[in-house]
């Protein structure tokens, strides 16, 4: 298993929301990082939910993990995932996190059960 772990979005908001499967979440934080894509989905999921643009922000802020600026490499490689991806329905968040976990050859946390049928030469772990 790689060192590094990428956190999709889905993983970030099980531990920002205390739900089941955060203790994984948490006990990577020293060695995670999320995509710039996949951050702007859980701003998007917690002020949906509710909560103001400043709280949503600190409350991402606060579990403390790196973020990576989605740039030209990852878009290119984001974008050919659709290939590999379109058969699962995958969403442009999904290729962003999993084009980060290929390009870091690290491992990527999520609990959306389809990734682990995917064939792209990285761990898959389901935190729940």
């Amino acid at each position: 298993m790689a060192d590094q772990v990428v956190l999709d979005s889905s993983a970030l908001m099980a531990l920002l929301r205390g739900e089941q499967g955060a203790q994984y979440v948490h006990l990577a934080l020293g060695r995670s990082c999320i995509s710039t894509v996949n951050i702007a989905e859980v701003q998007t999921k917690l002020v949906g939910a509710g909560l103001d643009d400043d709280s949503a922000w600190l409350h991402i802020a606060s579990a403390g993990c790196d973020t990576i600026p989605f740039d030209d490499n990852l878009a290119r490689m984001a974008g050919s995932l659709v290939r590999v991806t379109k058969p699962f329905g995958l969403s442009l968040g999904d290729r962003a996190c999993l084009a980060l976990a290929i390009d870091r050859k690290a491992t990527v946390y999520t609990t959306d059960r389809i990734w682990k049928k995917l064939d792209l030469q990285i761990d898959v772990e389901l935190i729940r």
